[in-house]
């Protein structure tokens, strides 16, 4: 998505449950509402030039662009008050450029037409009561499967090695998955 060069660009920071995440805040959106992209290591940011530039550093573990911010996750042997600004000043003088974030193809529909009515019901309620509340933390989540009761999601962004990840998995979005869907009997994070 390109940036309109005349763009103002102001960045606040915002803290999450992740104590090694921290959000980016721009004053626009950098990708179009809905879409999530989460890069773990460079190799998977070959297609977002920022989050490449970013993964460069030897502090930054994860980046992560949903709506109009971007999450990055440092290793845990640096302290933010170290890289923070440094990190600010890089988004920044990125997006005064610019420069595209990214260079993906449109994420696919919610439901797919092979989807069962279980899986139907499972997404809607992700998508709708689920989503909102884990991308305010900086974070994601996705439907990965369901299969014999149990459903299993990705946990991008802040979420993804965040310490209350757990609690959240089971004490929220399992609890409010049985209390909606009855079928449903655990539900599980893949590749965390």
């Amino acid at each position: 998505m390109q940036i309109e060069n005349s763009k103002v660009v102001n960045l606040y920071l915002e803290a999450n449950p992740n104590p090694n995440s921290l959000k980016f805040v721009a004053n626009f959106m950098l990708v179009p509402e809905g879409q999530s992209h989460d890069f773990p290591d460079a190799a998977s940011a070959k297609n977002a030039p920022l989050a490449e530039e970013l993964l460069a550093y030897d502090f930054v573990g994860r980046v992560f662009y949903m709506s109009n911010f971007i999450t990055v996750t440092k290793k845990e042997d640096i302290e933010w008050a170290e890289i923070k600004q440094t990190l600010k000043d890089h988004i920044q003088t990125y997006l005064e450029s610019g420069k595209p974030v990214i260079t993906l193809e449109e994420d696919a529909p919610l439901f797919d037409e092979n989807d069962s009515e279980t899986v139907k019901k499972i997404k809607g309620i992700l998508d709708e009561y689920i989503k909102p509340a884990v991308e305010q933390d900086g974070g994601a989540i996705a439907f990965h499967s369901y299969t014999d009761g149990v459903v299993k999601v990705l946990l991008q962004g802040s979420c993804s090695g965040c310490p209350s990840s757990t609690v959240t998995l089971k004490a929220g979005i399992e609890n409010l998955l049985k209390r909606m869907l009855p079928e449903i009997q655990a539900v599980e994070a893949e590749g965390v």
